[in-house]
């Protein structure tokens, strides 16, 4: 029997070759002791060989053997029960690595369409292109295939299975009629000219004519006679010299001599007959004809609408969940699937059956973008917390300083400034060189569409396509969800909004846009069939699938890299445009939350997040003081500027690029002197990546390592402690303010997110202070060892004092140990009181007096249990000329602001509330007091030990 089981605390684990299930394992101690109920793992199926992440997958039939054996994996789930916890697994529907270790994908490159996999995949068997019928195009190699084929960097070699196609490391499997061709060759070769002579040569004309005369292997048959003759054959040609020469001289013909092209008719010959093309990796984004995961051609999407491949790809996670050993599952890329709801209905009715009630615990990779709703629908318990990431972060961020941030930019980096303008060129760039093909396919659907409709029947192709281009470009969200001949009002909304914003930005594409806008939106003539209006459906849910690759790579990863007023606010499913959020609005949201998903994963950082939660906690500081910012950053540019190189006549870096360069350091510069060399060497790798993915003057695709190198040799110039460098300690005195005020919020968020609606989501490492940025920066290894030990001795010093450990913590911040016994505390406090936070009801509470705008505070409820959380927000803009001076070095115990900053600041209890409170922090005791707004508890009492307050109260 399935079981449901509800997470309290989720922390994410990443495994790989340096992290296995025996590893794992010595982990899941530490992590009870923190609080944590449940490991979220990132996906376990076999992936490619190596694979630093598991999204590549190969065999969904089976754990990944570098992460251990079944036994391993038994023993993690079993101590994982021992422990009373749970494992939430990351599963990937979407695609496959598209990759000869893929056993499936294998089959379909040697038997083509014929293959019983040949529709587990998403493959376009008739595109436009001729000579591509069905065919699947393979752009792995490094230059055009003439060159490749005439360098004899492709060669036809014997194996066990049958003749393989090499290229360096990658091995495609021949389809048995051009094997047979060539092996009946040989046969005569061997008969007609003498060669048989001996036993051995003998032997091989025997298996030679056994393996002509065989009947050919279908698809999805490995074991056949044919099969058990090769492997006779490739016996014999490892144990016998003679057929082995014999052999090696015929496959050196077949492969051709370099220098005469004439030699390699027969291998082009023999390449033109497989169910794949080989072409030049870069004509992947103008001519692939299969669906991939955004922009990578080495994966594969797969048809998982589809029940035949629905049930065989996750046929293993079944088993798992079946048999207790996996407790919930993480839904990977779920707008990549043609139909989402159908999808996690599929897997609701599977745990049903399984006799799971009321439902297995899912959550979704869904992005949610400019007040996108999670659609009620979905049978899932949320998202992965990307929505809860962003709401938190604008608590953080200065409304008035974000706006003057926003205006020195303007001033400062020559970029433009308009983001709906940068988004909506960025993604109209990643169409047309990163996905020109789906593209193409779209319109050339869209032109059959149109030649069916009296309105559309005169639209040339052009035309549609710049209409669907702009379309695209234009829609605020990743996907819409249409899924049969109803559109929902949300729906209808974002696609009105796109039509309405293409046709303004593109006038002449008018009539073509109004066309798209009734197929969109399924505004059927009367005079459509109804085979018509399933073909428009069909369009319209391909549209869909299309959307968000294009929001993806054209938003994510190009514009949040391009636009850099504020770098905090570039995070996934985020906008520079929301600006901050006022605490009524995080109230509001919150609520929210706990109403519709109260199970929804709240994360701060995860293995996709641009930067982590700290760094963003840093860089938002930078709003409570734009002035100082400002002068800094012009006092920086003007000693920096000599160290710029020319590059095409242009300096490097530019303006903006410098912008983002500072606020990188301000926000990743390590607290600990060791830890900075390492740090100069992951910036560089980072600035570069950065820089590609803006592809400004460098991308991916046209590597410019002039302006990368000089890139790099401009940061580590301005880094090398030398007389001559003004910039290094002007710069270090001023990080070191941003970094305590950095902390400040730090603590605050650890707070926010564990006591708010939904449940917490902790990434690895991140329970002391982490600087990573995006990845692979953020999938290093994590020191587990160091903070078990560090979590038991804070539990030592704990027994003995709360008041000394405090103290200790508070002066030692640098440390991080304050972040760890802030996580520990609050989520022992949260286990102790599941249901408090599951089901509690959440109660906005009213500040008051001078510095109301800088605390926020809530309360939770349930019967006779009240948890009360307080939190400051802003700090500089609070403490400013009070306790720090905004140039100078902050104190060893800067936490404690005291009666001087609060003053009259206090928190208004709700009338059923108690009086008697304890910070399970501090381990003080208050008392509300009366004032003429009711009870109340005062900031500077609150607040007087530690920077958050968490009180626990009963009636």
């Amino acid at each position: 029997m399935v079981r449901s089981r509800i997470p309290t605390a989720t922390y994410r684990l990443q495994f790989n070759q340096q992290f296995s299930f025996i590893e794992a394992c010595e982990v899941v101690p530490y992590l009870q002791v923190l609080g944590i109920t449940d490991i979220y793992a990132s996906p376990l199926l076999k992936a490619r060989k190596d694979s630093p992440h598991g999204y590549d997958v190969t065999d969904p039939g089976q754990l990944n053997p570098e992460l251990g054996s079944e036994a391993d994996f038994a023993a993690l789930t079993d101590t994982l029960k021992q422990h009373g916890m749970g494992l939430l697994l990351d599963v990937v529907p979407n695609h496959m690595a598209a990759s000869v270790d893929n056993p499936w994908w294998q089959d379909v490159l040697r038997h083509g369409r014929a293959s019983t996999y040949a529709t587990y995949f998403d493959i376009d068997w008739q595109p436009a292109r001729p000579g591509l019928a069905n065919k699947v195009l393979l752009p792995v190699l490094g230059e055009p295939f003439g060159k490749v084929l005439e360098n004899q960097q492709l060669a036809l070699q014997l194996a066990e299975d049958g003749f393989r196609v090499c290229y360096y490391e990658k091995r495609l499997p021949l389809n048995p009629a051009s094997s047979s061709r060539i092996l009946d060759g040989w046969a005569q070769t061997l008969a007609g000219d003498g060669y048989a002579a001996g036993p051995a040569l003998s032997q091989l004309l025997d298996l030679l004519a056994s393996l002509t005369a065989s009947p050919l292997p279908g698809a999805g048959e490995p074991s056949t006679a044919w099969q058990q003759s090769w492997k006779r054959l490739w016996h014999l040609y490892n144990t016998n010299a003679a057929v082995k020469a014999f052999i090696d001289r015929n496959l050196r013909k077949l492969n051709g001599n370099k220098g005469d092209p004439q030699s390699f008719n027969q291998l082009e010959h023999t390449l033109a007959e497989q169910a794949y093309r080989l072409a030049y990796w870069r004509v992947a984004n103008e001519e692939i004809n299969y669906r991939r995961f955004f922009d990578v051609s080495d994966l594969v999407a797969i048809r998982m609408e589809d029940k035949r491949v629905f049930e065989a790809v996750q046929a293993l996670i079944f088993q798992l969940v079946g048999a207790g050993q996996v407790t919930g599952l993480r839904i990977d890329h779920i707008d990549g699937l043609y139909d989402p709801q159908e999808y996690l209905n599929r897997l609701q009715e599977h745990f049903a059956a399984a006799g799971c009630s009321p439902g297995f615990y899912v959550v979704v990779e869904k992005i949610l973008s400019n007040g996108e709703k999670l659609p009620v629908t979905w049978r899932t318990y949320g998202t992965t917390g990307y929505d809860f990431l962003n709401s938190l972060n604008g608590l953080f961020v200065d409304e008035e300083g974000l706006a003057a941030l926003e205006e020195f930019y303007a001033r400062y980096s020559g970029a433009e400034t308009d983001f709906t303008r940068v988004v909506y060129n960025q993604k109209k760039l990643v169409m047309t060189r990163l996905f020109a093909s789906e593209v193409r396919s779209l319109v050339r659907e869209l032109g059959r569409l149109a030649e069916g409709d009296r309105l559309g029947h005169d639209l040339t192709l052009a035309e549609l396509e710049e209409a669907l281009v702009a379309v695209t470009a234009s829609l605020g969200i990743y996907r819409t969800y249409i899924r049969d001949f109803t559109v929902a009002p949300q729906d209808r909304n974002y696609i009105e909004g796109a039509i309405a914003a293409a046709v303004q930005r593109c006038p002449a594409a008018g009539p073509a846009c109004r066309f798209l806008r009734q197929v969109l939106l399924l505004d059927f003539p009367v005079s459509l069939s109804p085979e018509q209006r399933q073909a428009w459906l069909r369009f319209v849910m391909r549209w869909q699938q299309f959307t968000g690759p294009v929001m993806a790579k054209g938003y994510e990863d190009t514009s949040l890299y391009i636009y850099n007023p504020l770098v905090s606010l570039n995070e996934v499913g985020s906008s520079p445009r929301t600006r901050s959020i006022s605490v009524a609005e995080f109230h509001r949201r919150n609520k929210t939350r706990q109403e519709r998903w109260p199970h929804t994963l709240n994360a701060t950082s995860t293995h996709d997040t641009k930067r982590s939660e700290d760094v963003r906690a840093r860089i938002n500081v930078l709003t409570e003081i734009p002035d100082a910012w400002e002068e800094r950053v012009e006092r920086w540019r003007r000693s920096n500027g000599p160290k710029k190189l020319n590059i095409k006549g242009e300096p490097v870096p530019d303006g903006n690029m410098e912008l983002f360069i500072y606020q990188t350091l301000i926000g990743a510069w390590p607290l600990l002197e060791e830890e900075i060399p390492a740090f100069k060497e992951r910036l560089q790798a980072y600035l570069v990546k950065a820089a590609r993915e803006a592809k400004t003057q460098t991308s991916w695709l046209a590597p410019d390592t002039d302006y990368e190198n000089a890139l790099v040799e401009f940061v580590l110039s301005i880094l090398t402690p030398e007389p001559g460098n003004r910039f290094l300690p002007d710069f270090l005195s001023f990080q070191k303010v941003v970094a305590y005020y950095g902390a400040w919020n730090s603590l605050t968020q650890v707070l926010l997110k564990i006591t708010s609606p939904g449940v917490p989501d902790f990434y690895q490492g991140t329970e002391l202070w982490n600087f990573s940025l995006v990845d692979p920066d953020n999938r290093r290894p994590v020191d587990f060892k160091t903070r078990a030990r560090l979590l038991q001795r804070l539990k030592e010093e704990e027994a003995k004092g709360q008041q000394a450990l405090v103290t200790n913590l508070l002066t030692h911040w640098q440390d991080g140990r304050v972040k760890l016994y802030l996580t520990y505390k609050s989520l022992h406090f949260r286990c102790d009181h599941r249901e408090l936070f599951a089901t509690g009801e959440y109660i906005p509470l009213a500040v008051t007096g001078s510095s109301s705008g800088h605390a926020c505070a809530f309360a939770r409820h349930l019967g006779r249990k009240w948890a009360l959380v307080v939190v400051p927000r802003l700090p500089a803009r609070l403490l400013a000329g009070k306790v720090i001076p905004t140039g100078g070095m902050p104190p060893a115990v800067g936490f404690l602001p005291g009666e001087t900053v609060w003053q009259d600041t206090a928190i208004v209890l709700p009338e059923p509330a108690p009086s008697n409170w304890h910070n399970i922090l501090t381990g003080e005791v208050m008392l509300a007091t009366s004032s003429t707004k009711g009870r109340v508890l005062t900031l500077a009492d609150t607040l007087r030990g530690f920077p958050v307050a968490l009180l626990a109260g009963d009636e």
